[in-house]
């Protein structure tokens, strides 16, 4: 299927954080839709994804006065006090489409002018490691997330087959944390892993978070109820998983193996 993508003008780039989100000042999406398009994506659940005749993951908006926006917004919000921006918690910042626009590198570079106190990168994309000469200049301000939600890659193809492959992320994760920045492994949602899992996230971050989707889809498991994705977990004979305390044992796990692991809202705090 064709990928729909055009270029828009976004009245606004910066809302204000709230629900899972309210311990940053603002959140900021680059882009509308998104290309991986994850079967169990919450956002296929929200206005942008349900008032659209098209099928979430078939197409991208390009917001393309976002850097504009993001500097006029950077400067009126921080004479209001502390800005701490998550990017993005509706979209991947580095989307295919991003190889072409350099929008996500153009909105760093906005805020390595106006910097905020502290920027939460969020994707799934190796693309990111691309960025690094611009994350090294941001210091401890900033920390960069990959989700690596399972180590199995039959599981990932069943329920993200357009996302990229997981040793790719781990492969990126690894490279930026050599680069000396904070980095975080996202595993979100919690997909069925391997007894190994815990071990091959050693050392390629900085921390560890966990989430799921009762904890994390921000209405309690409700929106994941309604995409169905139950379905998947029957197909790959994995029903077990979808439980709301199947977290438990690999949570178990990762704490024998790195300690401190971050818990859904809480992993994803600014600054910590």
């Amino acid at each position: 299927m064709k990928m729909q993508v055009k270029d828009i003008v976004s009245k606004s780039i910066l809302t204000p954080g709230k629900g899972q989100l309210d311990d940053y000042s603002h959140s900021l999406n680059p882009y509308a839709g998104c290309a991986f398009g994850c079967s169990y994506c919450y956002v296929r659940q929200l206005p942008v994804s349900l008032y659209r005749e098209e099928e979430w993951g078939t197409w991208v908006d390009i917001k393309s006065n976002a850097a504009e926006l993001l500097r006029k917004g950077l400067i009126k919000a921080k004479k209001k006090g502390p800005v701490t921006i998550f990017m993005s918690s509706a979209t991947d910042p580095y989307q295919p489409i991003e190889v072409k626009t350099d929008l996500t590198r153009s909105l760093l570079e906005v805020m390595l002018e106006e910097q905020p106190d502290f920027l939460f990168v969020q994707t799934r994309s190796p693309l990111v490691k691309r960025d690094i000469d611009l994350f090294k200049q941001f210091g401890d301000k900033i920390r960069v997330s990959i989700t690596i939600e399972t180590d199995k890659e039959d599981i990932r193809k069943a329920f993200s087959p357009s996302a990229p492959p997981i040793p790719a992320r781990m492969k990126a994760l690894q490279e930026i944390t050599d680069a000396g920045i904070l980095t975080q492994a996202t595993i979100s949602p919690l997909l069925p892993c391997s007894r190994e899992f815990p071990k091959k996230l050693k050392n390629i971050a900085s921390r560890v978070t966990l989430d799921d989707y009762w904890m994390g889809d921000g209405s309690g498991g409700r929106r994941t109820e309604k995409l169905g994705i139950y379905k998947i977990y029957e197909q790959v004979g994995m029903e077990k998983w979808f439980n709301p305390t199947a977290y438990k044992v690999v949570l178990r796990m990762l704490q024998e193996e790195h300690g401190e692991v971050g818990l859904s809202k809480n992993g994803f705090m600014p600054g910590k």
